[in-house]
């Protein structure tokens, strides 16, 4: 009797993406070195020879434990193991943040585009004073090699309080942790900071000019420019 021929398709296996496969190594690394919460990793130099990668990209892998909360990378001092999962929970973990990342821009599209908008309408002195402030802020940390993820948080909190509008405030309130994600990631890409800056530059120009459509627009060019980032390639 003749065998018989399985005529179902057998599915592939997804190929792991690089930066998962690099996250993965580093995880081992810092389970086989005996790391523990509070304890620096190697440069990333020293990291990216030992692992056999480029700097560029261990700079990834580095940048999704980071949006994890698995290391602080701590400008001056180095990534810093904040504590140390299992190699599973963060590969699953990494998953599913770049299943959300396009609604969190969609969400970000709808209400900052809104927001610059209407800051443009509403903003009075002192806002625009909080606004500088944040310019000043990011733009020292940039100049000092850092991301700017303090004064980039800064800003859009300045424009949300510039819209003079309650609900908006609460829904963005309500996504903060999400976009937290989304600033880690979108400025650990090189050359990011700089741009970021300058596009903040262009949004607080025409809030000053109280030009809302101009507003409008640089909020949109902004949040398109930030949403480009490695992960999620």
């Amino acid at each position: 009797m003749p065998k018989k021929t399985a005529t179902q398709q057998i599915s592939r296996v997804a190929r792991p993406r690089l930066y998962e496969q690099l996250v993965e190594q580093l995880m081992d690394f810092i389970e086989s070195a005996q790391l523990g919460p509070g304890d620096t990793l190697p440069a990333e130099r020293d990291l990216a020879e030992r692992l056999g990668v480029s700097r560029a990209t261990l700079a990834q892998a580095l940048v999704a434990l980071e949006v994890l909360g698995v290391i602080d990378v701590q400008h001056g001092t180095g990534a810093v193991l904040v504590y140390r999962p299992n190699v599973p929970s963060v590969l699953k973990g990494l998953r599913e943040h770049r299943s959300r990342l396009p609604e969190i821009v969609e969400a970000r599209s709808t209400l900052e585009v809104k927001l610059a908008e209407l800051a443009a309408v509403r903003r009075t002195d002192e806002d625009m004073q909080a606004i500088d402030k944040a310019l000043d802020v990011m733009a020292e940390e940039v100049a000092a090699g850092a991301k700017g993820a303090h004064g980039d948080e800064l800003f859009h909190q300045a424009i949300t309080a510039a819209a003079h509008s309650g609900v908006l405030a609460q829904l963005m309130t309500f996504i903060a942790e999400m976009i937290l994600e989304t600033r880690l990631e979108s400025l650990g890409q090189p050359g990011r900071p700089e741009q970021s800056l300058a596009s903040h530059r262009k949004i607080a120009d025409a809030i000053r000019a109280q030009d809302s459509e101009a507003a409008a627009t640089a909020m949109l060019d902004h949040i398109t420019l930030v949403s480009d980032v490695a992960l999620l390639k």
